[in-house]
């Protein structure tokens, strides 16, 4: 069987992060700059984080700084591992069983293409034990632009397997059109799951070669 790369994005679609990164992003900014509701007017779906922190730093007119994206990132891991202690979080339908049946087939192999920063997109996982599925992802961490961690993702893979594979035989995971949009440059299948905060129809609208309600519908794609 030609070995297939099946990455997952996190938020929205392994899990229903119940706000915590929006509400921990805010409490850095408060923090740090004593702004209130920070993020109330920008859109988390899909980005990365460090995408998301220089949108709020413009809207406020502050600047970059050779540090302060650091900080601020330090600041929001710390209070993210707060947060989490308060439970909020909770597994999509279908993702332990759907990563259960690819870590147990052969061919299939588990990695992470997501906007998270690495420390916190693994804390989040976590919660639930799911880092044990993935031993390598691609991260916000890696590039602030979600377009170029298919690449990346790519590269761990065979660096730590040693296994060749290309673009078309990987399998992007995913909650958003933001999802969709960062493996068609390169050929990857995209599967849209509408369990994040776009609907079926409007995912429908992307182009993704698979539009799943839940993930529970994900062998039903015949791609599993």
């Amino acid at each position: 069987m030609t070995p297939k790369l099946v990455l997952f994005d996190i938020d929205g679609t392994l899990i229903d992060p119940g706000r915590v990164g929006k509400i921990s992003a805010t409490k850095a900014f408060y923090e740090m700059f004593g702004i209130e509701d920070a993020f109330s007017d920008i859109s988390m779906a899909g980005k990365t984080d460090i995408q998301i922190i220089k949108e709020a730093l413009t809207a406020y007119n502050l600047s970059y700084g050779e540090n302060i994206i650091p900080a601020i990132l330090n600041e929001y891991v710390k209070i993210l591992n707060e947060e989490l202690k308060l439970g909020r979080m909770s597994v999509k339908p279908g993702a332990i069983e759907l990563l259960n049946y690819l870590n147990d087939e052969n061919g299939f192999y588990l990695g992470l293409l997501t906007g998270n920063i690495e420390s916190g997109g693994r804390s989040k996982l976590g919660v639930f034990d799911l880092n044990r599925y993935f031993p390598f992802g691609a991260f916000g961490s890696d590039s602030e632009d979600r377009d170029k961690l298919l690449p990346v993702a790519v590269d761990k893979f065979m660096a730590s397997t040693n296994i060749k594979i290309c673009f078309e035989n990987c399998i992007v995971v995913g909650d958003t059109p933001l999802d969709v949009a960062c493996a068609r440059p390169f050929g990857a299948v995209s599967i849209a799951v509408a369990t994040g905060p776009y609907s079926y129809e409007e995912l429908l609208k992307t182009g993704a070669d698979h539009v799943l309600k839940d993930l529970t519908e994900a062998r039903e794609t015949g791609l599993f």
